[in-house]
């Protein structure tokens, strides 16, 4: 007689497997239905100049103004804005409001000019709210007007790929992007500036977080509070006092070396750092220890996708550039077509040189072109001693400047 237990077993056994394997097709089908965006295009392309430190200027034209501005491209730019005396210029209104902005330098209450058309390299981006801010000292810092900053408004709307090694900016749709190979994905938190986690090395080492800041002509940028809570640099370092500039005039600063930084899994020794008493608490120490600069940025070229906090950095050809360890403690500035000394550090080599405010520069090394680029790089040169003419009430006068290290 046949056994039939032996039929029932077989069953079920098979009954198991085949629920088995059509639960396995259907995760398998199911990944392959996944939903993905669609593929980002690009929409554009154009060059782009970068003045002393990295910091990016572009060419935009304002509405239905044919002349074409200057905009330094900014990721610590939570918006969008106008200089006031482009305002003028161009004979727009701007509109009071209750807004303030916060610079390194001061808090500003600011006006607006509401819902602009800016035209960069054939986009036109739209429905842009400008703030108004004054930025003279910037354009005095740089030697070229400085007609406003452009951040999130345009970032948030695009994916901008920052390519050093050709001087160009290219846009893209927002969307699925494939990265090329031999770089880095970087996820920064990101609401309106972004903030990415480094680790620095000094007298011992910590992790930070701090801005991402293609707008600081600098490497790094350090609170002073940041400093002295953390104990990160060596007690036998000597920083040396400096100027910046930035939102609302000028502030002092210090300048010295730190061993190490790190990004990722990329690593920078002996970088220059800026260190300041952040009064305005730009850097909402502690939540951020303060910036990363673009000396530090430039070095990579960067594809900056804001509506998925994807950052994906590529070591460029500047990436083993030297740093700038150059030391005068003399600052220059353009205005009305001259070139003056704004500041001279006590104790610096300007100071030692007999350099005094308001002399007018009138030639470095036999150089008289007046460009502030030139002379910035000129300057930059460690143990050159550098001839420079400068023009008082007396006449003129040639002072010998030494150019030393701060490392």
């Amino acid at each position: 007689m046949f056994d039939f237990s032996y039929f029932k077993a077989f069953r079920k056994i098979f009954r198991f497997f085949s629920t088995l394997l059509f639960f396995i097709l259907s995760i398998t089908a199911n990944a392959q239905e996944e939903f993905i965006p669609s593929p980002s295009k690009l929409i554009s392309s154009f060059p782009f100049t970068t003045f002393t430190g990295g910091v990016i200027i572009i060419r935009a034209q304002l509405g239905d103004h044919p002349d074409s501005l200057n905009f330094i491209l900014d990721t610590g730019s939570g918006g969008i804005s106008l200089d006031s005396l482009t305002c003028v210029k161009l004979k727009i209104q701007p509109q009071a409001s209750d807004k303030t902005i916060r610079g390194i330098a001061g808090i500003r209450q600011v006006k607006f000019v509401y819902n602009e058309t800016l035209r960069i390299g054939g986009i036109k981006v739209d429905s842009l709210d400008f703030h108004v801010s004054d930025y003279d000292i910037l354009s005095s810092v740089y030697g070229d007007r400085i007609d406003g900053i452009i951040g999130y408004s345009f970032f948030s709307r695009y994916i901008v790929k920052i390519d050093y090694d050709s001087n160009k900016i290219y846009v893209y749709t927002r969307g699925y992007m494939k990265f090329p190979r031999g770089g880095f994905l970087f996820r920064p938190v990101l609401i309106n500036l972004p903030t990415q986690v480094a680790r620095i090395r000094d007298d011992k080492a910590i992790n930070a977080r701090f801005y991402f800041d293609t707008g600081a002509g600098l490497c790094l940028l350090l609170s002073s509070d940041f400093v002295s809570d953390s104990s990160i640099l060596s007690s036998n370092k000597k920083p040396v006092p400096t100027q910046a500039q930035g939102l609302g005039g000028k502030t002092d600063m210090l300048l010295t070396t730190i061993k190490e930084l790190k990004i990722g899994p990329y690593k920078f020794r002996n970088v220059p750092t800026f260190i300041f008493d952040d009064e305005y608490n730009v850097t909402s120490y502690p939540y951020l220890g303060g910036l990363l600069g673009n000396d530090i940025l430039r070095r990579f070229n960067v594809y900056l996708n804001y509506e998925r906090r994807d950052f994906y950095l590529i070591p460029n050809s500047h990436y083993r550039d030297p740093f700038d360890y150059s030391y005068t403690g003399l600052g220059l500035y353009w205005i009305d077509g001259q070139i003056l000394v704004g500041d001279v550090m006590k104790g610096s080599p300007a100071e030692k040189a007999g350099f005094k405010v308001d002399d007018v520069i009138v030639a470095l090394n036999n150089n008289f072109s007046l460009n502030l680029q030139a002379y910035k790089s000129m300057l930059q040169n460690i143990g050159d001693r550098i001839r420079v003419i400068v023009k008082r009430r007396e006449g003129l006068t040639e002072l010998s400047l030494k150019i030393r290290s701060i490392f």
